[in-house]
């Protein structure tokens, strides 16, 4: 087991490891709309948010080895479902034709009390 290590995303606000690579599968924890350079959470408009944390989730499989496209299982969580729409709108724009398995859970909080969080689970690539 390898820990995941970048600047160019959050630094994590608890004991884990921002990813985590067994093999050639890579977890990447659950990430909030933290912006890395100010390690601030993002308190614009609900799309800035979904972009940091996309960001963020990308940035990690990339210095794990993988990129969005190895993506293949995301999780996400939101505090108010009544953005599912807009969130889909964002997350397709990011994603394109590349549509990994996926589930969304509304929950009634999320840590810094953030609107999103989400985790995903890639490859590494060769």
């Amino acid at each position: 087991m390898n820990y995941v290590y970048t600047d160019k995303a959050p630094k994590p606000i608890g004991p884990y490891s921002q990813a985590v690579i067994i093999d050639k599968l890579i977890f990447v924890s659950g990430q909030i709309p933290i912006d890395p350079n100010t390690n601030s959470i993002i308190r614009g408009s609900f799309k800035d948010s979904v972009k940091q944390v996309l960001n963020n989730v990308i940035e990690i499989i990339r210095a794990a080895g993988g990129d969005i496209n190895t993506i293949f299982k995301m999780t996400i969580y939101l505090k108010d479902m009544n953005k599912f729409n807009e969130f889909n709108e964002i997350y397709g724009e990011y994603l394109k034709n590349h549509k990994p398995a996926r589930a969304i859970i509304g929950v009634s909080s999320l840590p810094r009390d953030a609107d999103l969080m989400i985790e995903a689970i890639a490859l590494k690539k060769d």
